[in-house]
């Protein structure tokens, strides 16, 4: 578990001299802002915590190695949907996420073929309780990062290295030239975040999204910066990262699981 730290900066370098004395409105000023400044951040820690619960989808099926992207048809394998069931468990015995206040899904197959083994597990342990069922909403924002070798088997035909500088897209493994900047991946993740977080204040929310656009949304709350190395992601098929904010909205908590993590086919 991963928990926000309360830090104050403190600006350093070299800063002009002041000639004069502040006279006493300024004073007043200068105190009255730090005052605000100071209680609009012990309010946000006391508003209501809104839990936003991001599951990435199983394994897919994908006999040839293609880059499957945001292609349709792409649907779970045998064993994504073992370990889609295995989560989709593991969150029915979680009393906040059966008591989530909403659904939502990328629309793409893969992540609805998970959505719709989570949704099962979930509304039976809500009926047991007398909740209403839940529906999966789609959401666009939540889709995968589009890449430029869509439908192509890497290293392989038009994607080989050798072909249309293919190589010059991988120097930079934090700036991703194959395909759609983390910066805007951040900013679409953001957008749908905060918005939950205000429609949705103190309770829990489920999505089911891919593993870019999650990881890129938890590195950017955490550290700052939305790119990251593709070989340093920790979300795991089928994997639950929980994203806990106050009403400011502020990030306060990050929970990771991994509920499939030893699902195998027999």
């Amino acid at each position: 578990m991963w928990q926000a730290p309360v830090t104050f900066e403190r600006a350093t370098g070299s800063f002009p001299s002041i000639s004069r004395h502040l006279n006493a409105g300024e004073i007043e000023g200068a105190t009255q802002q730090t005052r605000q400044t100071t209680d609009f951040l012990k309010a946000g820690l006391d508003t209501p915590h809104t839990t936003l619960n991001f599951v990435r989808h199983g394994k897919v099926k994908n006999p040839t190695g293609v880059v499957y992207e945001r292609i349709p048809g792409f649907h779970l394998s045998e064993l994504g949907h073992a370990q889609a069931q295995a989560t989709a468990r593991w969150m029915a015995e979680q009393p906040e996420i059966v008591r989530s206040a909403a659904f939502f899904s990328s629309p793409l197959d893969r992540t609805l073929d998970t959505s719709d083994h989570i949704l099962n597990a979930v509304n039976e342990a809500r009926a047991e309780l007398g909740l209403p069922a839940l529906t999966i909403q789609t959401d666009e924002r939540l889709m995968e990062v589009w890449n430029v070798f869509r439908g192509q088997r890497p290293g392989k035909g038009e994607a080989a290295l050798w072909k249309h500088n293919n190589w010059k897209r991988i120097l930079n493994l934090k700036r991703p030239g194959w395909g759609e900047p983390y910066s805007e991946v951040a900013q679409r993740m953001q957008s749908f975040a905060f918005e939950m977080v205000k429609r949705y204040p103190g309770q829990n929310v489920i999505v089911v999204a891919h593993e870019s656009p999650i990881w890129t949304l938890r590195h950017v709350l955490t550290t700052g910066k939305a790119s990251s190395n593709i070989l340093t992601r920790g979300t795991a098929l089928a994997s639950v990262t929980s994203l806990t904010f106050n009403q400011i909205p502020q990030l306060l908590q990050v929970d990771y699981h991994d509920p499939a993590k030893d699902v195998t086919l027999s």
